[in-house]
């Protein structure tokens, strides 16, 4: 998670036959205070980590007797066997799409529900079980939707085409992007927008989305972005249909309307939760929204190191486990 944490996986709970996985960070400073943060949402992401898709916070604990002596802590999270990154190259059936996607849609309402962009989706970020229970990882990156995003976030593959261009003040769909290129990817076992650098990846998603007409271009805020979209050559959007060969019709349709170019078409988690895709896993019950909005304001405190070691030390040795929202329901499927 930071370079300063090392992994203590796979540590099985006394009594309770629970695998678990332990983090530990070393000597605090402020680099690793401010990531921790981040990544944990410290007081105001407990509102995310108690929903069943965002991986969960069993406990957080320290060896320190009092602040003075306080150099370590440790986190405990559910263990998961793997991550889609990992086991991309295997045949997935739709049916494990449908749920797996289904899944990641769930939990992205959810944070995008309480203003939050998680930024960096991909297969790496996406735990899985091996009864198709998927977790979402890694919040390093994520922002309220309010805060100003710069380019350079989200490994390039699953970067939306918005992020490329520029745009200061992109929205929560980049997240779908992502979904949808993953997808993509289970589909095909393929990645479908692999890119050497920042403008061949742009290149490649024009090749499947075709280049925009002048209404997408106004919308650009970046000059240099609308000089480089007027100087290409006009190319047709291809025809998802031959794309996805072997997708049924309902899998190229939501494909089709969460790959979408502009932001302002593109599917909402919500919406495409809704989606005929989905219909065999739905249920509308356990698409909730966050009762609260994500309070980033400790974020944009310029602390020293000394008061973020005041701010952990204190939420260590006052924290309590969340009361996790678990689905009820189960696939029944197996990942192999």
């Amino acid at each position: 998670m930071t370079a300063t944490s090392q992994s203590l996986a796979g540590h099985q709970a006394v009594g309770s036959g629970a695998l678990l996985c332990m983090l530990s960070f070393g000597k605090p400073n402020c680099f690793t205070m401010g990531i921790f943060l981040s990544i944990l949402g410290w007081r105001h992401w407990k509102s995310l980590l108690n929903w069943t898709v965002v991986i969960g916070l069993l406990d957080v604990f320290t060896p320190a007797s009092s602040l003075r002596n306080f150099h370590d802590f440790y986190l405990v999270m559910p263990f998961m066997q793997t991550d889609l990154q990992k086991i991309m190259g295997m045949e997935f059936s739709e049916e494990k799409v449908q749920y797996l996607v289904y899944q990641m849609l769930k939990g992205l309402k959810y944070i995008h529900s309480a203003g939050v962009v998680h930024r960096d989706l991909k297969p790496g970020n996406l735990a899985v079980n091996e009864d198709c229970e998927l977790k979402i990882l890694d919040f390093g990156l994520a922002r309220h939707a309010d805060a100003e995003m710069t380019g350079y976030v989200v490994t390039r593959w699953y970067r939306a085409p918005e992020v490329i261009l520029s745009w200061m003040h992109y929205n929560q769909t980049v997240d779908i992007w992502s979904v949808g290129c993953i997808m993509a990817e289970m589909l095909t076992g393929k990645t479908l927008f692999k890119g050497k650098d920042y403008l061949d990846q742009l290149t490649q998603i024009l090749k499947v989305t075709g280049v925009p007409g002048a209404e997408f271009v106004q919308k650009l805020k970046d000059k240099a972005a609308k000089s480089y979209i007027q100087s290409l050559p006009q190319t047709p959007k291809k025809d998802f249909r031959q794309l996805f060969p072997r997708a049924s019709p309902q899998a190229v349709d939501l494909l089709e309307k969460i790959l979408e170019l502009d932001v302002d078409k593109r599917l909402t988690a919500s919406q495409a939760l809704a989606h005929p895709f989905f219909e065999p896993f739905r249920d509308p019950e356990e698409e909730t929204e966050a009762q609260q909005p994500f309070d980033d304001s400790l974020e944009h405190e310029k602390l020293t190191v000394d008061e973020w070691k005041q701010h952990i030390y204190k939420e260590v040795v006052n924290f309590s486990p969340i009361v996790r929202k678990d689905s009820r329901r189960r696939s029944g499927m197996k990942l192999q």
